[in-house]
């Protein structure tokens, strides 16, 4: 528009202009997801007390981590098109303050059917945040910064499960259980009003400068198409490179929902430890996440600078790296060491955000913007259908078999999903980005 100059120049005099803004924004989404993952992970810190408090038995408890899982598949694909077609500002808003009430609400269940059943609902809400994620890093960071970015962003996934025993126990020891839940909700709601009050897309943010404008736009993608449901569904559906993003995904989260679900339970049951011990040990493995996560995105520049792979070859290098760092949980059924144990799932841990990170990668380098948050949502269903049947497998053959041959398996998933993501993703011939 002829009239755009003048406006502009206004508003960079009216607003101070925050230097490398995108990075903040990052970090402002990064908090988001850390609280996210400390409401989702309180049902497991938690999980003992509640099936002594409320009589749960082990196959309910998995009827209850399912519910939570069964929304999540579901619903992400429909929270990624909500956002790619009314905006990331209020699409995650709106499923964040949503979460923030039902978390809440789980003060008040008084059986295993009613906690099933607000867990469903916040799995739906919580869902947003796979998709939101691809839609943070594809809205602010230019292509060659997005690899990076995903492995900070994912920090945010695996930061809020480690806080989550520490923060849990100080609750639980101050409030009870029902007061673990409110006081969890309570941090949600305050980072949905951060949230409304300083996120706004790169075009309207009043503190970003022009020269990082330009910097963010500089691979001049066309603007984002808003497509119907069905349609959006389809038009991924035929393309081949989602299945190589969404089998390693299907593969790799049955050990994720483990990690957040089921290791406070193992530690209790197989370990003998009680809840200040695990809340001493089980944010371990999501530290080493944490690590992964960071890792996984500078190991892409090893990959290009020692061995020239292109990008999309030094995502796919990565996520391999860390598909075979995911042997260290087959290895726990070697051991009796409480403390080698947790070692091993901590290897576990990083392997499996580099994993997830650069497959995040790969959605932003391979789709345009108005398809990322859907495609990652669609990814994300592939993961929890997987994450959904595996603890239901649990529930009925641990109290059985115990949990070793589950180890073993999760050991190998991501290998299988390694070869699929080389076969479908992968560039034959080397071309630097």
């Amino acid at each position: 528009m002829s009239h755009g100059i003048n406006p502009g120049v206004t508003a960079v005099k009216a607003k101070r202009t925050i230097k490398n803004l995108r990075w903040w924004v990052l970090v402002l989404f990064l908090l988001g997801v850390t609280v996210n993952y400390i409401t989702r992970n309180s049902l497991g810190i938690l999980a003992p007390e509640l099936k002594s408090s409320l009589g749960i038995t082990t196959q309910q408890y998995s009827y209850i981590v399912g519910a939570f899982q069964l929304a999540y598949t579901v619903f992400q694909p429909i929270c990624g098109w909500l956002i790619d077609v009314i905006g990331l500002k209020l699409g995650f808003l709106v499923c964040a303050g949503i979460w923030a009430v039902v978390c809440v609400m789980h003060a008040g269940a008084g059986s295993w059917l009613q906690l099933a059943i607000l867990r469903f609902f916040m799995g739906g809400a919580e869902a947003a945040a796979t998709p939101a994620n691809a839609k943070t890093i594809g809205e602010w960071f230019p292509k060659k910064e997005r690899p990076i970015a995903a492995g900070w962003a994912g920090v945010g996934f695996s930061i809020g499960a480690m806080l989550a025993p520490p923060i849990i126990y100080f609750a639980h020891a101050s409030f009870g259980w029902q007061g673990a839940f409110m006081f969890t909700g309570v941090l949600a709601m305050l980072w949905v009003i951060l949230w409304w009050l300083f996120y706004h897309n790169p075009e309207q943010h009043p503190n970003l400068s022009k020269e990082e404008l330009a910097f963010i736009k500089q691979d001049n993608e066309p603007d984002a198409v808003k497509l119907p449901f069905l349609t959006a569904l389809k038009t991924v559906g035929k393309n081949k490179r989602f299945y190589g993003i969404a089998i390693p995904a299907f593969m790799a989260e049955p050990a994720w929902a483990v990690l957040s679900f089921w290791v406070p339970l193992y530690l209790a049951s197989e370990r003998g430890m009680d809840l200040k011990q695990i809340a001493m040990f089980a944010w371990l493995p999501f530290l080493a996440a944490d690590l992964g996560s960071v890792a996984s995105g500078y190991l892409t520049k090893i990959y290009t600078r020692w061995f020239g792979c292109s990008r999309t070859n030094s995502i796919v290098a990565s996520s391999v790296t860390g598909a075979f760092l995911m042997i260290s949980l087959a290895l726990v059924a070697l051991t009796k060491d409480p403390y080698i144990t947790i070692a091993l799932i901590s290897v576990g841990g990083f392997g499996h955000q580099i994993i997830s990170c650069m497959l995040s990668a790969l959605v932003v380098d391979s789709f345009d913007k108005g398809q990322m948050a859907t495609v990652n949502g669609m990814r994300g269903s592939a993961a929890w259908i997987a994450s959904f049947l595996f603890s239901l497998l649990i529930g009925v053959t641990a109290d059985k078999i115990g949990y070793n041959p589950l180890f073993i398996a999760m050991g190998f998933f991501d290998l299988i999903g390694a070869v699929f993501l080389v076969s479908f993703i992968a560039e034959r011939r080397t071309k630097r980005a």
